[in-house]
């Protein structure tokens, strides 16, 4: 809960945090290394250390699956190497990370969550960038594990951007029924529907989203109005846009989910674009608020792009333009709000760094930087180096 001072002084427009604070938050970078780093705050400034360090997760660590309940985390190497490494840590009281297994993948996964089973954790779905699969396992993981199930993808035709010469399927996201799995495929401009069968953990196809031509859909969140009107959004890579789905589940247990795309509109400001270097990145919703990373924009000065906000209409789900923000890094590829939803952490793939930045919870906006902290090298824009994810651990 908020203190009513802290409401009082954000409706004024200052930005602030809950003092006092001490957190924990986990960092990949694609040097190998994950990170444990400690956020402590006075006021309105804080100060980010590193607590420890940890590998285990292959050479390129590219996305953090924190489960908090279990304090577990799973680790999924973006290796483009023909294999990889799937990762499973304890989170220690202090954030140290105590790898207790590991599995060998098929390399160039770039998302991994868990799904199925009596408790919805009985096994892992990948996705592969350029094999262009979906991939299973069944845990426990270990050095023995091998693939349940590997689907390939192909397109029937090429798609108008040139990134979209194969299928790139982008995320593995569980619906929020946890019945369905929903993947993102930037190079088919399509949203994959999978129906679990939580006991095998066998993936069933359904009829996919369809996208526009060149949108390059990469990453999806859920949302629901106190009436029950479900909506999904994708923030689309190549598109620099983002879209809202009706969401339509079956009335039987043979039908599928659907999803059917009902709005898009840009990640810039109405009258702005992105350049030929821009890919929007990573989307997150928090109450009736909707947020998109821009990479290579630098709409806040030399390497310091932006954070589209968008408000959505509480009871049909539509999506307005609000403003941008300053994300205070450069090449924003991953970003998280806190429990409270009063600060945000930002990952900048290319400036190496996290920053958090202050929110109102009341307006959405985001304010002042709190705290910042380069961790590793900084990459090459662009490429695949530098800092690749972080999580708060709460």
């Amino acid at each position: 809960m908020l203190h009513l001072g802290y409401m009082v002084l954000a409706s004024l427009g200052l930005s602030l945090v809950p003092s006092a604070l001490g957190a924990t938050l986990l960092a990949s970078h694609y040097n190998g290394q994950l990170y444990s780093l400690s956020l402590t705050t006075s006021g309105t400034t804080g100060k980010l250390a590193i607590t420890s360090q940890a590998t285990g997760c292959g050479t390129t660590p590219g996305w953090l699956q924190l489960y908090p309940e279990s304090k577990t985390l799973y680790c999924f190497d973006e290796s483009w190497g023909g294999s990889g490494y799937i990762a499973q840590y304890t989170v220690g009281s202090d954030g140290k990370l105590a790898m207790t297994a590991q599995a060998k993948t098929t390399g160039n996964s770039v998302h991994g969550l868990l799904y199925g089973g009596s408790d919805g954790k009985g096994f892992v779905a990948t996705v592969e960038y350029s094999p262009s699969t979906l991939t299973t396992y069944k845990l426990p993981l270990s050095s023995s594990s091998k693939p349940l199930s590997l689907e390939k993808f192909t397109l029937t035709q090429k798609g108008p951007n040139s990134r979209q010469d194969v299928a790139h399927p982008h995320e593995a996201n569980l619906d929020p029924t946890g019945k369905y799995i929903v993947t993102p495929d930037l190079g088919a401009d399509i949203v994959r529907i999978f129906k679990i069968d939580a006991s095998s953990g066998k993936l069933s196809a359904c009829t996919p989203g369809k996208a526009s031509a060149g949108d390059g859909p990469r990453h999806v969140v859920w949302w629901k109005s106190p009436a029950g009107v479900q909506r999904a959004y994708t923030v689309n890579e190549l598109g620099n846009s983002v879209s809202a789905w009706d969401v339509a589940y079956p009335s039987d247990a043979s039908g599928c989910l659907a999803l059917t795309r009902a709005q898009t509109i840009s990640t810039y400001a109405p009258g702005k674009k992105g350049g030929s270097t821009t890919k929007a990145a990573e989307i997150r919703v928090v109450d009736n608020f909707l947020y998109a990373s821009n990479r290579a924009d630098q709409t806040f000065g030399s390497n310091q792009d932006s954070i589209a906000i968008y408000t959505i209409d509480s009871t049909t789900g539509a999506i307005a333009w609000k403003e941008a923000a300053n994300s205070y890094s450069y090449y924003p590829r991953t970003f998280q709000f806190s429990k409270d939803g009063t600060l945000v952490a930002i990952g900048g793939q290319t400036s190496a760094n996290v920053a958090i930045v202050a929110r109102d919870p009341a307006t959405g906006k985001l304010g002042s930087l709190v705290a910042n902290l380069q961790i590793g090298s900084k990459g090459r824009a662009g490429e695949e180096d530098g800092l690749s994810a972080v999580v708060w651990v709460e």
